[in-house]
């Protein structure tokens, strides 16, 4: 390992080339591809590619523009690529006033050498693909950053990480802190150790009080909701990809749960469930085709491959939520009345998800996977000394306010802003504000 902690060779600046410029709406962007090795202990072997877009704000000049420092974005995930912004708002147009953005596509993701239900089988049986995606976690796309950073030119940059995008974050603290300037974090503390099962508990539990929360809102989408389950138990519904929709992946529209806006919209989809056909009422395609966009992992089944495995540090997770759920029956497809779930991952995901039925023995091989290598340095991000600040959400159903509180507690300097105004999604709700608070917070001191 080199000084870094990060693999030998991990601070070689990467291939790179621009493909395009374009100037749009206040904004100017150019498509950075960079060329970095699959695995970074092994410099000389495979590469992949990754892709980030930089945005400037027009108002810039080009020569200024230059001259400005970068702040890199860690999108959610995993399994979610880059932000393709259409004009700056929100926190991107905060932090366009004093930064270059880099938005990157994680490694296997968007136009990172992606990986699907077509390209992860190239790689040969199950095994040979569950050993390519080790390669895609916390501590390659921190690797990966570094490499970059390093062929940009940049010096120690900002980081901000948002959901998971705040755990790679924390890898980053954890084995490259020279290479940061400051690090911002909304809704994405991870827990430093501990076996993935602390996480699912806590996460029912919230989940759990987040539906009493919804249903007290909208009283009227209780029975809604149970003769839509009734429904699916007696009557066959498929989804437009040909994927049956069931009463477990109908619980999954507890994914409205965790935003602040957005669950509201839970209220819209419910309403357009029914509609009247030959031999009596159906689901309709408007809410069916709804219903696909939140429960197939087709547009990113890395999520579904890897979810667990970011909470994997020396032992295996072996389908972790799946095994709590038996603590938590009143979140079972057969219970009355039904709970909504939140972002666990179960294995009947790899039997009803078109998408991912080809990679069901991969799947099981990563859950059983013991050899995880650690994603964070705890006696490192105890003697930080970057200076870092972090949004908590009080109420957020998928980051745990406790385990995230006790995670700030052990990196050194690390200023938390809790608030219960926000959810998981804050930053869509607030972003300029959010930006601006924390970007204050670290450059003040906390003041």
């Amino acid at each position: 390992m080199a000084k870094s902690g990060l693999p030998a060779g991990a601070r070689v600046g990467a291939p790179h080339e621009i493909r395009a410029r374009h100037e749009f709406r206040g904004m100017r962007t150019a498509e950075h591809v960079f060329t970095v090795p699959l695995d970074h202990s092994v410099p000389s072997g495979e590469t992949i590619t990754v892709f980030a877009r930089e945005y400037v704000s027009a108002a810039h000049s080009e020569e200024k523009a230059a001259q400005l420092p970068w702040l890199l974005f860690l999108q959610g995930g995993p399994g979610g690529r880059g932000n393709r912004l259409g004009s700056l708002g929100g926190w991107s147009k905060a932090a366009a006033r004093d930064f270059r953005i880099l938005m990157l596509d994680q490694r296997g993701t968007g136009l990172s050498s992606p990986i699907d239900r077509n390209t992860l089988p190239l790689r040969g049986p199950a095994g040979s693909q569950a050993a390519y995606l080790a390669h895609f976690r916390a501590d390659s796309i921190v690797a990966d950053a570094e490499l970059i950073r390093d062929a940009l030119g940049s010096g120690p940059w900002t980081v901000y990480g948002q959901s998971y995008g705040g755990f790679c974050a924390l890898t980053y603290l954890s084995f490259a802190p020279e290479g940061l300037r400051e690090v911002l974090v909304t809704g994405g503390l991870p827990p430093l150790s501990g076996p993935a099962d602390d996480v699912y508990r806590a996460t029912f539990q919230r989940v759990a009080a987040r539906n009493a929360e919804y249903f007290g809102w909208y009283p009227e989408d209780r029975a809604t909701v149970e003769r839509i389950a009734r429904h699916l138990r007696s009557t066959p519904e498929f989804l437009p990809d040909g994927g049956p929709l069931t009463v477990e992946r109908f619980q999954m529209l507890g994914a409205y749960l965790g935003g602040n806006t957005r669950v509201d919209s839970l209220h819209y989809l419910l309403e357009d469930a029914f509609t009247e056909a030959d031999g009596g009422a159906r689901l309709s395609d408007v809410f069916l085709d709804q219903v696909q966009g939140i429960v197939s992992r087709r547009a990113n089944p890395l999520y579904a491959l890897m979810h667990e495995s970011i909470y994997g540090q020396g032992q295996a997770t072996g389908w972790s939520a799946w095994r709590v759920l038996d603590e938590y029956p009143e979140f079972r497809p057969d219970a009355e009345p039904l709970l909504l779930t939140g972002e666990m991952v179960y294995p009947w995901y790899f039997e009803q998800d078109p998408a991912l039925r080809p990679l069901k023995e991969v799947a099981g091989l990563l859950a059983a996977k013991e050899d995880w290598r650690p994603l964070y340095d705890p006696h490192r991000l105890a003697a930080n000394t970057v200076p870092v600040a972090a949004a908590i959400y009080s109420n957020d159903i998928y980051v745990d306010r406790k385990l995230s509180l006790e995670t700030a507690s052990a990196v050194r300097g690390l200023q938390v802003w809790e608030t219960a105004d926000f959810h998981h999604d804050g930053i869509a709700d607030d972003g300029e504000g959010i930006f601006g608070r924390l970007l204050g917070m670290v450059r003040s001191g906390g003041r």
